[in-house]
């Protein structure tokens, strides 16, 4: 091939011919039709496939995590995933089948990675298939790099409540219906997304508390809770009767069918003597209940003890304090003297350096 037929063929088809542009060129001759050719085939056919390949990487890719979502929605099946969770602050979940709790965070989570997992394809799709015409893409790499830092910088408070609300529905440390503690608030979760987590508090008031700021939660509420009591009773107080009273009180709890199962766990347990208070001495009593019944159980069993212990005699105590009443008789105030009649100590007067000069000439 002559420098002149393949300056010619790179005119009409390019640096890189394809074979197909190159066949044209051969069999006419012609710059119009090789190019015309290349256009109208040859980059059809090469956009048509990066749309098939984007298509398939997605649907693969799509079909993965949909698979990673049914396996974070059972509890029981991976243990890696298990494994995952037991390094994070969710590794204290039961262990057991999946729950519709579970699932619905499973479903949450495919549903995000799915988005961004096809909105990654489908964007190096559009950028492949604007490079096969002839667009340069240097200036929009530049331009999108330069609004992505930007966007960067204004959205990073959004990027970190996403990827920790994303994090936290991974991990399952709390979800609807737990009772949390986040710091700022204490509440029941009526809603979790992956940017705000949504509370509601003892006094009905609603906290949209953002993802991203929750730097600790405490859930109240997840597989069990305990209820804990500390019964103060007074110094004078026979403490190993207090003690049995407070414990056959819990145990008559136990044993009552409304309490039973539905509420309590296990029998309640006096663990003792916790603190000795200027006023008393604290008795502990704990109740392992179902989640977030801790409270309604606290109510239950403090009403049933104070109950229990004036019906023993035993007194609950209230602060004391020795007050010492000084006679006015026997101690007589004498009036206050009379200022005029105070005599105050003699102090030299204040004399300037200059007066001090002119006494030691005069003396002089």
């Amino acid at each position: 091939m002559t420098a002149a037929v393949f300056a010619d063929l790179t005119d009409a088809c390019g640096e890189d011919p394809s074979t197909f542009c190159e066949w044209v060129f051969d069999q006419t001759a012609s710059e119009f039709w090789s190019g015309a050719a290349d256009w109208a085939v040859e980059r059809p056919l090469r956009i048509l496939l990066i749309l098939l390949v984007a298509f398939v990487v997605s649907r693969l890719l799509r079909r993965a995590v949909r698979g990673f979502a049914r396996r974070l929605g059972d509890v029981s099946d991976d243990e890696r995933l298990n494994e995952l969770r037991r390094t994070g602050p969710g590794r204290y979940i039961v262990e057991g089948s999946s729950s519709l709790r579970a699932k619905a965070r499973a479903e949450t989570v495919g549903s995000v990675l799915s988005s961004i997992v096809t909105a990654t394809v489908w964007t190096l799709a559009g950028l492949l298939i604007l490079s096969e015409v002839d667009i340069d893409l240097a200036p929009l790499l530049a331009g999108a790099g330069i609004a992505g830092v930007a966007l960067g910088f204004g959205a990073q408070t959004i990027v970190r409540d996403f990827l920790s609300g994303l994090f936290m529905l991974i991990e399952d440390q709390f979800g609807v219906g737990d009772v949390i503690d986040v710091g700022e608030t204490t509440g029941a979760v009526e809603k979790v997304s992956l940017r705000t987590t949504t509370l509601r508090d003892v006094n009905g008031t609603v906290w949209h508390v953002p993802n991203g700021e929750i730097h600790r939660v405490a859930n109240k509420s997840q597989v069990w809770s305990r209820a804990v009591l500390d019964v103060d009773v007074a110094y004078e107080a026979d403490l190993r009767l207090a003690e049995g009273v407070i414990q056959r009180a819990a145990d008559d709890m136990w044993e009552d069918a409304d309490w039973r199962d539905d509420e309590l766990l296990e029998r309640p347990e006096v663990w003792g003597v916790q603190h000795l208070g200027a006023d008393g001495v604290g008795i502990r009593v704990v109740a392992k209940t179902r989640p977030a019944l801790q409270f309604e159980v606290e109510r239950e069993l403090r009403l049933r003890i104070k109950e229990a212990l004036d019906a023993a005699g035993i007194e609950i105590p209230y602060p004391q304090r020795t007050i010492w009443i000084r006679n006015q008789g026997e101690h007589p105030v004498e009036p206050a003297p009379d200022p005029a009649s105070v005599r105050t100590a003699d102090t030299p007067r204040f004399r300037s350096p200059l007066e001090v000069e002119t006494d030691e000439e005069g003396s002089a």
